[in-house]
């Protein structure tokens, strides 16, 4: 790795009391005459999940900070960066901090954004190694294993340090149901006020971090347009040379520009179409903000560094926090994890849970339906003992239908064309006592407790929990298999309404899937999947 490299601090916004986004937060909270400090709403569906993102890209004046773990160059993002290309070009600074174990091969082209004037991009954790192609950017850092299974898996996207939204979803067309492959079923919450503040500090605590390094002190432009020799498609915007780019005032936080928020808020029924079939906008001041105590759950950026013994050892991770919530259920546990690897611990405080009478339900995926086969044979070492101590299991049907990809329709793939595609879970939440929501990045498994970082919001109010559950909710009868113990053998019972046959072995699973799952899971340790 390059040394004496260049990190200039910088921080969120101070002051957005005069950005229109953040007297927007403002009348809001007034409107509600609440003494809570935090907005929120729950962003369920790809749609809005676009839209909104948009939105705030659009309605900024002074700031944007992006936070992700992966960033596809595909269609939506060639239209999310378009959009962000325009907001730097308007004199708003633009800070993308990226994890770099996704910047391989076509998507390395996300790169050539970091020379556009106004818009700053750093990559978290880099590996030396060639950019080529994913799969021998990790065949050739296995000499440093360590550094290849710590990644930050952070999603953060704030608007003037005014209203942010945080969840489970990268940016990408799986993410936003425009894939004819994989398409996402995730959650994220939008967040106003304070918590928003409080998730800026959390990016600014990363991206001023030594892990993370400017983009141009590991690539040159010429290396990233080789990248492009052999790729074709998507994201065809052309990121200008700073000096050849039309000069936009440097992003300074204490510079006001005309952009207002009045730009974005349109009739739905106006909204022009991107070239992903997406809406292009939505008006934040329609979505219904429920004022909530709430705080966030995250881990510090140090976490990457440091051994995984001492990490446990810590019991101060953001899935540490999230199980210490769990152990407070009465009577109902409602959980969304699509890569679940429990480990003995975790298994423990289920068990205790169950113990005291409280109903445990969990949504993961099935074999079929998850893009992760070595998670799943993790997954698959726990599912009986899950089973036999009275948690509820479902595992999510992979489905061939051309529906937008969501929670609540019991359904949940997605396919822009209209074809064939396969649902993927990838929402990670959790439901306690239909009183309290916790919605972020973590699955609960040792990769995210010792290995990755992550961050989450919990919003305590009865109303957008039930708001939750019952998005999530229809998945559950509808779109999952449950799994259940009959005569010391597990059987799938099948979704309700779908016609299908019970199965006794991992539901619409090919044989070789199977013994591969079968191959995998008495070798790799639980803290690897």
């Amino acid at each position: 790795m390059p040394s004496d490299v260049q990190r200039p601090i910088s921080t969120a916004l101070a002051d957005n009391s005069q950005t229109q986004l953040g007297k927007v937060v403002a009348e809001r909270a007034l409107a509600a005459s609440t003494r809570n400090d935090s907005g929120f709403a729950l962003v369920g569906n790809a749609e809005l999940a676009f839209t909104s993102r948009m939105t705030l890209i659009k309605a900024a004046e002074k700031t944007l900070d992006l936070q992700y773990y992966a960033i596809h160059a595909d269609d939506t993002t060639d239209r999310l960066f378009e959009a962000l290309v325009e907001a730097a070009r308007r004199g708003v600074r633009v800070r993308i901090l990226l994890d770099d174990f996704n910047t391989a091969g076509e998507n390395a082209r996300i790169l050539k954004f970091a020379f556009e004037n106004n818009i700053e991009m750093r990559l978290f954790n880099p590996l030396p190694s060639n950019r080529s192609s994913a799969l021998w950017r990790i065949v050739s850092s296995l000499s440093d294993a360590a550094r290849l299974q710590r990644r930050m898996h952070n999603k953060i996207f704030v608007a003037d340090n005014a209203v942010a939204i945080t969840g489970g979803r990268n940016l990408g067309d799986t993410y936003f149901g425009q894939s004819d492959g994989v398409n996402f079923v995730d959650i994220d919450v939008l967040a106003a006020g304070r918590i928003a503040r409080d998730l800026s500090r959390s990016f600014d605590q990363y991206w001023n971090n030594p892990l993370a390094y400017p983009v141009q002190a590991l690539i040159s432009v010429q290396e990233i347009e080789a990248t492009r020799a052999t790729a074709t498609g998507a994201m065809g915007l052309e990121a200008a040379n700073p000096s050849t780019s039309p000069q936009a005032a440097k992003a300074d936080p204490n510079t006001p520009n005309k952009t207002t928020l009045t730009r974005v808020a349109v009739d739905p029924a106006g909204l022009t179409t991107t070239i992903a079939g997406l809406p292009d906008s939505t008006d934040l001041r329609l979505l219904s903000w429920t004022w909530a105590a709430s705080t966030m759950l995250v881990d510090q950026a140090s976490k990457i560094a440091e051994d995984a013994d001492a990490v446990e050892e810590s019991n101060n991770t953001t899935v540490d926090s999230l199980l210490s919530l769990m152990t407070r259920a009465k009577t109902d546990l409602l959980v969304v994890s699509p890569y679940f690897v429990p480990g003995a611990e975790m298994m423990k405080q289920f068990a205790d849970i169950r113990r005291r009478g409280v109903r445990v339900r969990v949504l993961t995926n099935s074999l079929a339906s998850n893009d992760a086969v070595a998670a799943h044979a993790g997954y698959s070492r726990y599912r009986e003992a899950l089973v036999a101590m009275g948690v509820e299991m479902y595992e999510m049907r992979s489905e061939q239908r051309g529906t937008v990809a969501s929670f609540g329709s019991g359904s949940g793939s997605a396919g822009r064309s209209g074809g064939a595609s396969r649902a993927s879970l990838h929402a990670k939440a959790v439901v306690v006592d239909q009183r309290l929501l916790v919605v972020g990045s973590m699955n609960l498994d040792l990769r995210s407790k010792l290995l990755n970082s992550e961050v989450a919001v919990a919003i305590r109010n009865r109303q957008l929990a039930s708001e939750a559950a019952a998005l999530i909710e229809p998945s559950l009868t509808r779109g999952a298999y449950r799994v259940e113990l009959k005569d010391g053998r597990l059987i799938w019972r099948a979704p309700e309404g779908s016609g299908l046959p019970d199965a006794t072995a991992e539901p619409d699973a090919s044989l070789g899937l199977r013994l591969l799952v079968r191959a995998i899971g008495p070798f790799a340790p639980d803290e690897m999947l």
